[in-house]
């Protein structure tokens, strides 16, 4: 069967990421839903493929109405997330939620139970876990290639200035560093460690609420940690590491999105694995939401849904102790 998307939110991560579904067999872009009819005519059209253009949708709950959709990429900022999310599966679609899935765990958990009544796949768009480099990385962790891991490391930065005179940061669309960047060295500790039994976390806000850098401590038994920093004040490389016993594993520049590990082991040469992704790197998760709901499954056993539940406490857990301002959208769509 061939698995009709359709997308909510022609912005530009939703161009990046559906430019390479052009990659995915059996899948095709039927459909495009925004708030302005025009934006929604301009997608489809840059995203017409042998022919073929989606149909563009002047709202939200026409996308949703669609029939010749199966599965809605939610692509809008991340307050939007739930209303959108909860409409596409009262409707009958999957839904693949860019990551922050929400802003709240409240949010996450209003959506997980609804995917769960409606029986429809639901996964967030956690496009590090289904990059080829990362599958390997799981594999040789599980196969006790460095031993017992002990802690992992990661880093994510970029300079993104703001003048208070000109510009400035809004809460209300989900601005700020956690939502947007703060959850890769998260979701990456998450998915090595699991769920932790504290967080720790020191950070620097902005004068609008949001947060701009962070550092983040997770503790687990037995000793086990994770050291995660985040910043829009500072460029870091990006790197990531998982520590064990016996060895090591370097995830080089940048660890979202890797092209390659180097395996490092006590008493060996180190060994460079190289895994690049397919197109931009998004080709292998929208492969998974394809494969899953052909198949008939409800979830991703890569990302699954304990997983984000996870990460979004987590994520809470900083918010509340850098004192970020949240603010979760609506339950009903836009």
């Amino acid at each position: 069967m061939t698995v009709r998307w359709g997308v909510a939110g022609p912005g530009p991560v939703a161009d990046k990421v559906l430019r390479d579904l052009a990659h995915v067999p059996d899948a095709a872009l039927t459909a495009v839903g925004s708030r302005s009819a025009e934006r929604a005519e301009a997608f489809a059209a840059a995203h017409a493929h042998d022919g073929r253009v989606p149909t563009a949708h002047g709202s939200y709950r026409a996308l949703m109405d669609d029939p010749d959709v199966d599965v809605v990429y939610v692509a809008t900022p991340h307050p939007t997330h739930r209303a959108l999310a909860l409409a596409a599966l009262g409707a009958g679609k999957a839904v693949l939620v860019e990551k922050s899935f929400t802003v709240s765990p409240t949010a996450t958990r209003e959506v997980v139970a609804a995917a769960g009544a409606a029986g429809r796949f639901t996964m967030e768009a956690m496009w590090t876990r289904f990059c080829p480099a990362t599958v390997r990385l799981r594999e040789l962790v599980a196969d006790g290639a460095i031993g017992d891991v002990c802690t992992v490391t990661a880093d994510l930065g970029l300079r993104h200035p703001v003048d208070p005179a000109t510009q400035t940061y809004h809460p209300e669309r989900g601005d700020g560093l956690l939502f947007h960047l703060g959850v890769y060295p998260v979701s990456f500790a998450q998915m090595i460690l699991g769920t932790p039994e504290e967080v720790v976390a020191h950070g620097v806000l902005h004068e609008s609420g949001v947060d701009v850098e962070e550092t983040v401590l997770l503790r687990y038994p037995d000793g086990r940690s994770a050291q995660l920093f985040a910043s829009l004040r500072s460029p870091a490389p990006g790197e990531a590491r998982v520590l064990g016993t016996t060895g090591w594993i370097r995830v080089p520049p940048r660890f979202h999105y890797p092209s390659r590990i180097v395996l490092h082991r006590a008493g060996h040469d180190p060994e460079t694995i190289d895994a690049p992704p397919t197109g931009a790197g998004y080709t292998h998760e929208l492969a998974e939401v394809t494969e899953r709901i052909a198949g008939g499954h409800t979830q991703s056993e890569t990302m699954p849904l304990a997983d984000t539940m996870a990460v979004q406490n987590i994520l809470d857990q900083i918010a509340d102790q850098l004192g970020i301002r949240v603010i979760e959208g609506p339950v009903e769509l836009p």
